[in-house]
């Protein structure tokens, strides 16, 4: 997903995007929603968060560390 539409739903959410780089918007996102905030460190391509709309492209960005 690109920033602009992280952006998008950060600014529905409420959340003033400022300077933040996509993974800490989408960290913030997550805190927002009530789940945890764990975009991007998902170690070894393992995530028990099935049901998250980031977990295409944070598995993609945590294969890539």
């Amino acid at each position: 997903m690109k920033l602009k539409e992280v952006k998008a739903i950060a600014k529905v959410k409420g959340i003033q995007a400022g300077n933040l780089e996509k993974t800490e918007l989408i960290r913030a996102i997550q805190k927002a929603e009530g789940n945890f905030d764990c975009y991007g460190s998902a170690a070894s391509g393992n995530c028990t968060q099935s049901g998250c709309q980031w977990r295409q492209d944070c598995l993609s960005v945590s294969a890539g560390k």
